[in-house]
């Protein structure tokens, strides 16, 4: 087990662990409040703007244990196993009663396919329990053209939330909800600073529940417990072991990461939009309020889904710096293979500064499904330690 001891017996660590494992009570207790809930699909997906409307902002996920029946039915094997499986979920009605409506970005190529079939199951089959949908149609190049479609398009979504809150969101309503998110990335990235180099006082589990337990809870709740979580960590136990930095496909659970931690390895960093990358970059205040929320998203660090392949090189590199990583764990998902392309560069670059890394690809969802896994992942903390190289 990867949550140690001295974690749970933080009580702000037991309320975000009880936020993560219990991912639908946000979204009840919003609706309890007559609050509505906007599920968000894809990683860039304003939420500036979803507070300023005044509703719940929730991540989509996907349930590794779920029968996949009636996605089965509209796509194909191909499609990357997660969003096969967080489609399962829109269609079948599990977020029938839990969503009031459906936000999607274009984060991914299959993320853009998934709402074209959304979109046509929609107008086929109009019984079919999906929510009301939008979808925000990013350019992420980062020309100055290219920034003012952005505005346009992000203005467009700020339109749509209007009219599915029936009121207009106001300049200063999306500044304050600027500074509330800016707060809890402030929170985020304090904590992350105990994760980074020599004494290393939380894992890289107890992180991901701690990042994750914002995807599903109110921001300003969650921004409390990160700070007061941080603190408690102050005292937590040096982790001992290789400090590794975790790139590749997303994941949603702890499965991966508990066992990276079982081998003996310590996780100071991902670039992924469940890690690090979630808190990357505020909202700016000085802009006019659609240019700080397209600011905000499109200068983010680049991600392996919408960047060239020297800017990932050059991302990597930055990231494994700043957390003081010893090593890098490579890891990418079947039919989830676009960051294999920045894989060769990445590794020449890592191998020119002398830090260790070992690739898993094409790798099975959920983890629990890959042999020889752990053996792999043994063998390669014996050569971080100095063993078989």
């Amino acid at each position: 087990m990867s949550i140690r001891s001295c974690a749970m017996e933080s009580k702000a660590f037991l309320a975000l662990k009880d936020a993560y494992d219990h991912r639908e009570k946000g979204a009840a207790a919003a609706h309890a409040a007559g609050v509505k809930v906007v599920g968000e699909l894809g990683f860039d997906v304003p939420e500036e703007l979803v507070l300023a409307a005044g509703m719940f902002p929730v991540r989509i996920y996907a349930d590794p244990g779920k029968s996949l029946e009636e996605t089965d039915k509209y796509l194909e094997y191909s499609f990357e196993p997660v969003v096969r499986a967080q489609f399962e979920k829109i269609i079948d009605g599990t977020y029938g009663s839990q969503l009031d409506y459906l936000a999607i970005s274009n984060s991914t190529d299959v993320i853009i396919r998934i709402f074209l079939y959304l979109r046509e199951l929609k107008r086929v089959e109009p019984e079919k329990p999906v929510p009301p949908i939008t979808f925000i149609d990013w350019l992420f190049t980062r020309h100055r053209l290219h920034q003012m479609r952005d505005e346009f398009v992000i203005d467009l979504f700020k339109k749509q939330l209007e009219e599915w809150a029936g009121r207009e969101i106001t300049d200063e309503q999306i500044r304050e909800a600027g500074a509330v998110l800016n707060e809890n990335r402030r929170a985020l990235r304090e904590m992350a600073q105990l994760r980074h180099g020599q004494e290393v006082r939380i894992s890289g589990s107890e992180a991901m529940v701690i990042i994750g337990a914002g995807f599903f809870m109110d921001k300003k709740e969650h921004t409390a417990l990160v700070a007061q979580v941080t603190e408690d960590a102050k005292s937590w136990p040096v982790l001992e072991g290789p400090r590794v930095f975790y790139t590749g496909a997303n994941h949603e659970d702890l499965a991966l990461y508990e066992k990276i931690e079982a081998a003996g390895l310590v996780i100071v960093g991902e670039d992924t939009d469940w890690g690090d990358r979630s808190y990357d970059r505020d909202y700016n205040p000085e802009l006019p309020v659609i240019r700080g929320v397209v600011d905000r998203y499109l200068f983010r660090e680049f991600s392996a889904k919408k960047a060239f392949v020297s800017q990932r090189v050059e991302a990597l590199d930055r990231e494994v710096n700043a957390a003081g990583a010893e090593g890098v764990i490579f890891y990418t998902n079947q039919y989830d293979e676009v960051a294999t392309w920045d894989m060769p560069k990445q590794r020449k670059s890592l191998e020119s500064r002398g830090i260790k890394h070992i690739t898993f690809g094409r790798m099975q969802w959920p983890v629990s499904r890959n042999e020889g896994l752990d053996e792999k992942l043994a063998a390669f903390a014996q050569e971080m330690k100095g063993g078989a190289q």
